[in-house]
């Protein structure tokens, strides 16, 4: 388990045209995917991630209103932010409904930001092989 601190450390706005809320949602969810963030874990504060990223605290609840709408975090009014409980696995239909809605989501947005879809696939293949999924 990662401390608030190294979470927060981790974090960086770069440059490359995509909005900052955008940025700091993907990071999040880049640490949950790599195990750095655990179900249950609080998440740093908005205000902690706006200090410390020198940007509006409005961006940061952008992004943490998104990462909510996706069921990534759990806003508890008064506690905090912690990494949301995953739900309970959808129908084989939904499921796999909801992988090509994402595929294809995922898809859209490499085209917009010029990356190569084979170089996307390749990337994709072998970090599912380096996490032994």
């Amino acid at each position: 388990m990662h401390t608030l601190q190294h979470i927060l450390d981790s974090l960086r706005i770069e440059g490359n045209g995509a909005p900052i809320y955008v940025q700091l949602r993907d990071q999040f969810l880049r640490a949950l995917g790599q195990g750095l963030l655990s179900q249950g874990d609080q998440m740093p504060t908005m205000r902690q991630v706006a200090v410390a990223l020198k940007i509006d605290l409005n961006t940061v609840r952008h992004a943490y209103d998104e990462l909510e709408g996706m069921g990534a975090i759990d806003l508890v009014r008064g506690r905090g932010s912690f990494v949301a409980t995953p739900p309970s696995p959808p129908s084989e239909a939904k499921r796999e409904k909801a992988t090509e809605a994402f595929a294809a989501q995922t898809l859209a947005t490499a085209v917009a930001q010029g990356i190569d879809p084979g170089a996307l696939v390749r990337h994709l293949a072998r970090l599912i092989k380096d996490q032994g999924s």
